[in-house]
């Protein structure tokens, strides 16, 4: 049930505590909470029930392992590269890519946690309202309401920055 879900765990991870080694460390540690709890899983999607596992041990994790006045920056790691380069890329394309790629995930980071998981969910692993709301504990309204505002403060950054 876990295994076909780790590289969303762990990109889910990352983008909640901003580091690549300690996402590592609670994707671990949920791993473990997943496998004492596989005999209370009532069914359902998989996916959706690791990622709760992974949001929760995130949040206990980063309260156990960072001061309690946490600021969050755009301190994160440049995007690791799973996908090769298309065949017609150039070393320029390929340099205003990563560029934006590096731009859009600043961004991104820079968002209030609650907006940001709620984001990094639906656009990054496709999650339905349903289950993200199921995931984060939340109404399916104060996600849809979370995503709009998560999206307008987007919009506004790169809007400022690209001006």
């Amino acid at each position: 049930m876990v295994m076909p879900h780790l590289d969303d765990a762990y990109a889910f991870a990352r983008w909640l505590t901003g580091n690549a080694t300690d996402a590592e460390d609670v994707v671990q540690e949920a791993c473990l909470r997943a496998l004492n709890g596989v005999g209370t899983y009532a069914g359902g999607n998989a996916r959706a029930w690791l990622l709760a596992i992974v949001r929760n041990t995130t949040f206990t994790w980063l309260a156990r392992n960072r001061p309690k006045a946490l600021v969050l920056t755009d301190d994160l790691e440049a995007a690791e590269r799973t996908a090769p380069a298309p065949e017609t890329a150039t070393p320029e394309t390929d340099l205003i890519a990563r560029a934006d790629e590096a731009f859009l995930h600043a961004a991104v980071a820079g968002l209030p946690p609650p907006l940001r998981e709620t984001l990094v969910l639906r656009e990054f692993n496709g999650m339905s309202y349903r289950d993200i709301a199921d995931i984060t504990g939340v109404a399916v309204g104060t996600v849809m309401s979370r995503l709009a505002r998560a999206r307008a403060l987007l919009i506004e950054r790169i809007g400022k920055d690209m001006s």
